[in-house]
Formats: structure tokens, C-alpha cells, sequence
């Protein structure tokens, strides 16, 4: 199981996390700031849960290139 966490409202739009786990990141047209698909939002954490774990590599990359640390990836 993968489990990956946005903190959306401290998202600075710099769109790292799109380029690379574009299937689980787009940039909102609304406000520039990214959403995680598919994901359940709570207390401003937006979170996705798969046990597809073909998502860990891609969406790791997209934390550690993060440069504000909003997003955390966990294999659990």
C-alpha cells in the first residue's frame, strides 16, 4: 500500500510534482496550485491510498524535488 499526502495550501505552484508523477499530480487553472487525483481531503491534508505500487518511484521524486516539503510518500 502507497499512501501519498499534499498539503495543498502551501503549494507554491512551481509544478515539480506534475512533471514528474504526472498521473498523480495536475496544476489547478483555478489557482495554480497542485492537486493530487483521486485523493480524500482532510484538515487541508489531501490524501491518496493505492496499493498499486508502481506510484512509490514517481511520486517520490515529486517529494524530494518539492521544494517547499508539502508532499510525503509512505509504503506501509
Amino acid at each position: 500500500m502507497v499512501v501519498v499526502t499534499l498539503q495543498r495550501k502551501k503549494c507554491i505552484g512551481c509544478n515539480y510534482c506534475e512533471e514528474l508523477a504526472p498521473g498523480q499530480f495536475k496544476m489547478s487553472k483555478k489557482d495554480g496550485k497542485s492537486v493530487l487525483l483521486h485523493s480524500v481531503e482532510k484538515k487541508g491534508f489531501f490524501t491518496l491510498k493505492s496499493p498499486d505500487e508502481s506510484l512509490l518511484e514517481p511520486c517520490k521524486k515529486a517529494s524530494d524535488a518539492c521544494p517547499v516539503k508539502i508532499i510525503t510518500v509512505k509504503k506501509i
